[in-house]
């Protein structure tokens, strides 16, 4: 087999040796093309130079394949058809897609926006399946290294956030959550109140200060943090069993507190923060995908 060097081929000429072997008559094929009939003419002569072979023949009754055409017509056909394919937009059915969706979050956010998906994904798309990490990571890093296709966080990348994309799902205030038998429960919880108390923290990383005592500190201020948590899921249960206080998103502490003796009172003023966004996260890479997409667009229908 000759050595072929394919930069040295116009491969255009491939789409208009398809449709003379096809038409098998240079006028026809001219008109199939929208080309000129001498400009189909001067590509035949440029194709039978490079493979050699005169691919149409006369006979009797008209132009006919040479052995070489017939043998490269099916196979030309299938090439091309994949070249279509390949170019094509690729098209997602849920309904037979067997994609494995991956998610980062925490668990009671997971519980508040994803679990909703699950329910749409059991019905639309059965085959497919739906992976939830909860344990304590930095929410970005899985994204870059492309572990997961989603993170659900109401945090924002420290660096690289050129290389995200995100849609906000969801907006909520804080809380205080605490017992309904701690003695704050009762009255307005002003700070001074709220600074007697002793405190619980969910940290997801488990490093550094929290938000609210970075405010404090701004006022002034430092509270007794006596527990750090890495879930929202167990402050419900420490609330229950003590009487530590926690601030929460509400969307989040209405949640957990559900079902438990547990009262959810107003922040004290000074400690008011604009409205927590919660964001679906993904890297560039699934930007376009095409099973990214339609998860993204389930997500936003099922929770707006």
């Amino acid at each position: 087999m000759r050595e072929v060097n394919l930069r040295s081929i116009d491969l255009n000429l491939l789409v208009v040796l398809q449709a003379l072997l096809e038409a098998r008559h240079v006028t026809r094929a001219s008109e199939q093309l929208s080309m000129s009939q001498p400009a189909v003419s001067r590509a035949l002569q440029r194709l039978r130079i490079t493979f050699d072979d005169p691919l149409l023949v006369r006979t009797s009754q008209g132009f006919d394949l040479s052995a070489r055409g017939r043998d490269i017509l099916p196979r030309l056909q299938r090439l091309t058809s994949g070249v279509e394919q390949l170019i094509a937009e690729p098209q997602f059915d849920p309904s037979s897609a067997m994609d494995v969706v991956r998610v980062y979050g925490l668990d009671l956010e997971v519980a508040c926006f994803v679990a909703p998906l699950l329910k749409v994904l059991r019905v639309e798309a059965p085959q497919m399946r739906l992976e939830v990490r909860t344990e304590p990571r930095n929410h970005f890093e899985l994204l870059d290294s492309g572990e997961v296709h989603f993170s659900l966080t109401g945090m924002q990348p420290v660096v690289g956030e050129g290389q995200y994309r995100r849609l906000l799902i969801a907006q909520s205030g804080i809380v205080c959550m605490m017992s309904a038998d701690n003695p704050l429960a009762d009255g307005e919880l002003t700070l001074e109140r709220y600074l007697s108390a002793s405190h619980g923290l969910v940290s997801m990383t488990g490093k550094g200060p929290g938000h609210i005592d970075e405010r404090l500190a701004e006022l002034g201020h430092q509270r007794h943090l006596a527990l750090r948590l890495s879930n929202f899921m167990t402050a419900a249960d420490f609330c229950d069993t003590s009487d530590l206080l926690f601030i929460l998103p509400e969307i989040v502490a209405q949640r957990v507190a559900k079902g438990r003796n547990i009262v959810l009172k107003p922040v004290p003023v000074e400690l008011t923060t604009s409205a927590i966004n919660f964001f679906l996260y993904w890297h560039e890479r699934y930007h376009h995908d095409p099973m990214c997409c339609w998860v993204r667009q389930r997500v936003l229908q099922v929770l707006s």
